[in-house]
């Protein structure tokens, strides 16, 4: 399948001063359809608004996935992508969950690249800026009925972004959520699905009405194992071990957490991904043993957690600052990704020398 390339005629103004996440995006899209069983019309195209019937299953059904991946540009110039397959692998895997179609990961691959390299001009290259790179897939066809669509769209847009969280690397404050889940075993907490996220807002939201930043999810039966945090993994550093929630299904295989979980380990820090009991985080903060909180993601790479509300009480973690293996962390991974240390993990592909 060839990508058309049809150019804008109206280019647009490029932001001036912070960025902030998700506000930008640039003058062109990559777009493609599903019909008749295969995938077609594929092209990019000027940035535009989707057009949608009334009855398009998404819009009622909520079949739709997505990812995130950054792209970079070093002191040099040099255009980097972070890990993009692997992001791609990961949206193939909530395709299959929800019974949507997969696509040829290399196509979508090299037509990332040829937008990225169109759009050159739009990523930032100040320390902590990123293009950040969303790719989409919806359900299109116009029928109401609970079952899979028929037709699909898949697009890519792209834009420069800065830090995820508007004070950059300052400690959040997370509130435990006690009442609510994110997800169940058995259902789509272990992929990157659209209504993930709405069914997070609730709790998000009432954590900020309390003065946190986000909500930290327990697991769905007990309400007393750690999951998640926002839209993040999570680690909690006990006497020296880093402790992460076990991928059992409910929890996102975060790819940044994998490459966090890779450089601790070649640290000689030890690790163990397994299930971690709200209680005991609470009594390691009392009792001194808890040194650091942080999470992982593609939008923040590393937030550091310097305080948690848990049953009515708040606990401070490492005097409300970010801690060493925290720092180390998204020293290590931010200068893989710019170019600043050398990529020994063969996770960049540089597409522009």
């Amino acid at each position: 399948m060839d990508i058309k390339i049809i150019k804008t005629e109206n280019k647009k103004s490029k932001p001036q001063g912070a960025l902030g996440f998700g506000k930008y995006f640039s003058d062109h899209m990559f777009i493609m359809e599903y019909e008749d069983g295969k995938w077609g019309n594929a092209r990019i195209q000027p940035y535009q608004p989707l057009t949608l019937d009334p009855s398009s299953s998404v819009l009622h059904y909520a079949q739709g996935i997505f990812e995130g991946a950054k792209a970079y540009k070093d002191k040099n110039g040099k255009i980097r992508l972070f890990r993009l397959m692997d992001n791609l692998n990961r949206m193939c895997d909530s395709a299959e969950r929800l019974c949507m179609p997969v696509f040829d990961k290399q196509f979508v691959y090299d037509a990332i690249k040829q937008l990225v390299l169109l759009e050159e001009e739009w990523i930032p290259s100040d320390e902590g800026t990123a293009m950040y790179i969303r790719p989409t897939m919806i359900a299109t066809e116009a029928a109401l009925g609970v079952h899979a669509s028929k037709t699909y769209t898949f697009f890519v847009i792209v834009g420069p972004v800065g830090a995820y969280y508007a004070n950059g690397l300052k400690p959040v404050k997370l509130l435990v959520e006690e009442h609510y889940v994110r997800a169940a075993k058995g259902g789509t907490g272990g992929n990157k699905v659209i209504g993930n996220y709405a069914a997070s807002m609730k709790a998000g939201e009432l954590a900020k009405a309390e003065g946190y930043d986000q909500a930290m999810w327990l697991d769905a039966k007990y309400h007393r194992y750690v999951e998640e945090v926002g839209a993040m993994n999570i680690f909690f550093v006990i006497n020296g071990v880093v402790y992460t929630p076990e991928l059992d299904g409910s929890i996102l295989p975060g790819i940044t957490r994998r490459s966090a979980i890779q450089i601790l380990k070649e640290k000689h820090i030890k690790v163990r991904e397994c299930k971690v009991d709200i209680r005991k985080v609470a009594e390691a903060a009392e009792n001194g043993t808890l040194t650091e909180v942080f999470g992982t993601g593609t939008a923040a790479v590393i937030s550091p957690v310097g305080q948690f509300g848990y049953q009515g009480k708040d606990y401070v973690v490492n005097g409300g600052e970010m801690g060493e293996i925290s720092k180390m962390l998204y020293d290590k991974l931010t200068g893989i990704q710019s170019g600043k240390y050398q990529d020994k993990y063969s996770w960049v592909d540089i597409i522009k020398e």
